[in-house]
This record gives structure tokens, C-alpha cells and sequence, in this order.
């Protein structure tokens, strides 16, 4: 059976867990944002309704054990935003994925979440690789995965959107000075 981790990594300043249904005021006031969705290249949430039939139908971490993660700030246990690894069945990778609430940008909190995403998915689910998919227009995000390690690996359509790509390949582990130099 496959592990779910629905309680993701912590951070100095924000835990991160699966969403429940009674998130989903929080997870509506999120995602039917217009200048938070404005860039993402995806529709506003409608109703609460709508917002509760997304989590409770969310597969992810029934599927493949992990997904996008609550960002809970510690000081107050506000949830401000999401952060986290989705598996794209269509192209077979795995991509990180962060979305917060306005008052909470220019803070660091998205380079904080997705630096300990990446690390969750390469020192926990051993991934060798994570990919990041951002509009041409969100200079912001780029510069996020840009500080987190993740470059440029040029152009894609993604749900019907032109959108950069960006990847990171696990870290190599590094032999101990002098070491002698593996057969190839």
C-alpha cells in the first residue's frame, strides 16, 4: 500500500497539511481571487460549494500519496496560501505548484514553502527531477523558482497556455575530497 503523506514539511514559519472540508471557506477565499488567479491560467472558484466538492474530490494523495499542501502560518494558524508536488499523468513528471494570499506576497513565504517542497520530494519520494510551469507574465513566481534552484528548460503549451518551463534535477550527492573517481 502507498504511503499518503497528507502532512507535509514544516518551516520556520508555516506547516503544511492536506486540505480538509472545512478548509474550504479558506480554499474558496484563495481560489476565487481574481488577482491571485489572474496568472495561473486557471478559473475562479464559484461558489463554497464548488470549493468543497474540489477537496473532497481531490485525488492526489489517494493516487499517489502526495499533493498540494495548506500553507498554515504558525504565528496565527492562518491558512495563507498552498504550496506543493502534483504527478501529471499526461507528461509523466511531477510538478511544484504554490498559490498565496495577496497580504502575504513580498514575504518569502512562497520561496520558503517550495524550497522545503523540493526538498520533501527529493529527500522523501526520492524524485529525480520536478518541474514548475509559470505564465510568461508572472515575474514574480518566475523569480521564485529562480531562487529555489529551478532554471529555465524553455517553452510549452499547458492547458492550452503558452507557459514557461522550468526544472530541477535532484541533487547529485558528492564524493568526499580525494575520493577515487567511479567507474563510468
Amino acid at each position: 500500500m502507498r504511503r499518503s503523506y497528507t502532512t507535509g514539511p514544516e518551516t520556520a514559519r508555516l506547516e503544511h497539511r492536506a486540505f480538509t472540508v472545512d478548509d474550504a471557506a479558506e480554499f474558496f477565499a484563495l481560489n476565487s481571487n481574481p488577482d491571485v488567479m489572474r496568472l495561473t491560467g486557471e478559473p475562479l472558484l464559484t461558489s463554497l460549494d464548488a470549493a468543497r466538492e474540489a477537496i473532497a474530490n481531490y485525488p492526489d494523495f489517494r493516487e499517489v500519496g502526495y499533493g498540494r499542501w495548506a500553507c498554515i502560518l504558525k504565528q496565527t494558524r492562518v491558512i495563507i496560501g498552498f504550496c506543493g508536488l502534483k504527478y501529471l499523468p499526461e507528461m509523466d513528471l511531477v510538478d511544484i505548484g504554490y498559490r498565496f494570499h495577496p497580504q502575504y506576497w513580498g514575504h518569502g513565504f512562497a520561496t520558503e514553502a517550495c524550497a522545503a517542497c523540493l526538498n520533501f520530494g527529493f529527500e522523501t519520494l526520492c524524485l529525480p527531477e520536478i518541474f514548475a510551469f509559470v505564465l510568461p507574465e508572472n515575474v514574480a513566481s518566475i523569480r521564485v523558482l529562480e531562487k529555489v534552484g529551478l532554471r529555465s528548460d524553455g517553452e510549452i503549451m499547458y492547458d492550452g497556455l503558452l507557459a514557461f518551463r522550468f526544472v530541477k534535477p535532484a541533487p547529485r550527492i558528492r564524493e568526499p575530497a580525494g575520493a577515487p573517481e567511479r567507474p563510468k
